[in-house]
């Protein structure tokens, strides 16, 4: 079986016009057992400056949050339902976040989003 990947982007922006940015890695299909690996590269906004999250997202449910980044010491926290197999890291000299999942089941099918920590 294959496990199709849908990837969006998801940032909370009030105001005037922000040229902040958010971009995800394309879908991709992966067989289970393999890896995934997300990627989330920000612009417009210093990376360590503010905390980065993940969700998830099956059709019809509810949003799961998956984990979340200090960016500023590349410290990941993980909801305990995402503590095994799932790995948020960072590369601040690329200003990209990464999210990767191993040993993929057909749970794993989903839309993740990754959302920066709004901040006046």
């Amino acid at each position: 079986d294959m496990i199709p990947w849908t990837l969006f982007f998801l940032i909370s922006v009030h105001g005037v016009w922000s040229e902040i940015r958010l971009d995800q890695s394309p879908s991709e299909v992966k067989r289970p057992g393999e890896t995934m690996k997300i990627s989330c590269a920000t612009s417009g906004y210093t990376m360590t400056g503010y905390g980065m999250h993940w969700i998830k997202q099956k059709p019809g449910q509810v949003l799961e949050w998956v984990g979340g980044m200090s960016t500023n010491t590349g410290t990941p926290i993980y909801a305990s339902s995402f503590q095994s197999g799932f790995t948020l890291t960072q590369d601040v000299s690329s200003s990209t976040q990464y999210l990767q999942i191993r040993s993929l089941t057909a749970e794993d099918s989903a839309v993740y989003f990754c959302a920066r920590v709004h901040s006046d």
